[in-house]
């Protein structure tokens, strides 16, 4: 089969089509014939070596994946690497059959991305009606999910956004208001548009910008911090915690691989969300496989809107 195998660190261009031996049928997974694989800034810190998980070289990267069995089920679901690949295995834990009326791309953006919105915003944040919630990067995939899932859970959402194009974007999903994300008056500017401090940030650039959500939040706010995009990672500064008793919760999707019930039932709810029209994915570029690099490119360059992914078909 082909796949994208990396041999060593460094940028996209490290991301090399290549043939490996086809994979054999394994004990408690679904062995799939892959259609769509999800492309996530995580893969990004992967090919960088700056993964939370390591990473053993040669290197299949990929952490979500929608395809076929060979008895022509569908199913999408989540790997620890392998997925961008012509086939690819699925633990039965983290696997989800999908329903006939929802598509491969939309199905690529619910399995990584539209699980993390729903536990950043419900598990690590625990975003009630009424709260007055950030949201960062609301063009991008994750982020365009957020926006809808706060807002049908009775949030204000400000949606932060770094181009005219991705603000546009989230004010049509239902953001109440959105700010450019590199404006050098961020943390004022989120104040002016949610009429005072935010109850709520989530949090996965770094640098200046986790500066202005700080100042922005209210006493007793909560930040969910899950990534740093921008590459850089600043220390949390411990006095403006301690000053507005903020809550911080750290994200990382892995550590719910093993709960039997947390993923199967947000699922549930987020295929529920998609089949009803209450929430609409953003398919923001499809690649060939062979084009990994260029999907790497466009994603760091932050070209895009919603979520990108990869074809086999291609």
């Amino acid at each position: 089969m082909r796949a994208i195998v990396m041999k060593e660190f460094g940028g996209p261009e490290v991301l090399r089509l290549d043939e490996v031996p086809d994979l054999q049928p394994r004990a408690g997974h679904h062995l799939l014939r892959v259609s769509r694989s999800g492309v996530n800034y995580a893969d990004v810190h992967v090919r960088g070596n700056t993964y939370l998980a390591p990473v053993e070289l040669p290197y299949i990267p990929g952490n979500e994946v929608v395809g076929s069995t060979a008895d022509g089920r569908r199913f999408v679901g989540l790997t620890k690497g392998g997925g961008y690949a012509e086939q690819a295995h699925l633990h039965r834990r983290v696997a989800w059959s999908v329903p006939d009326d929802i598509t491969d791309d939309q199905a690529v953006c619910l399995a990584l991305q539209g699980q993390s919105a729903w536990h950043i915003l419900f598990t690590a944040a625990q975003v009630a009606p009424g709260d007055r919630v950030v949201i960062p990067a609301a063009g991008g995939g994750l982020g365009s999910l957020a926006v809808q899932l706060a807002k049908a859970a009775g949030a204000t959402v400000i949606a932060l956004a770094s181009t005219e194009e991705k603000r546009l974007l989230a004010a049509n999903l239902g953001a109440d208001a959105t700010i450019d994300s590199t404006s050098e008056n961020l943390a004022a500017e989120i104040l002016d548009a949610a009429g005072g401090p935010v109850t709520v940030a989530l949090e996965m650039t770094g640098g200046p910008e986790l500066a202005a959500v700080l100042n922005a939040l209210a006493p007793r706010g909560r930040l969910a911090v899950y990534g740093f995009a921008s590459g850089r990672q600043a220390d949390l500064p411990l006095r403006p915690l301690m000053e507005k008793s903020i809550t911080v919760s750290g994200f990382w999707l892995p550590n719910l691989y093993g709960d039997r019930n947390a993923l199967p039932a947000s699922m549930e709810k987020l295929f529920t969300a998609v089949r009803t029209g209450s929430l609409r994915t953003i398919t923001g570029g499809v690649f060939p496989l062979a084009e990994a690099a260029t999907a790497h490119s466009a994603l760091a360059a932050r070209t895009h809107t919603g979520k990108l992914s990869l074809s086999t078909a291609n």
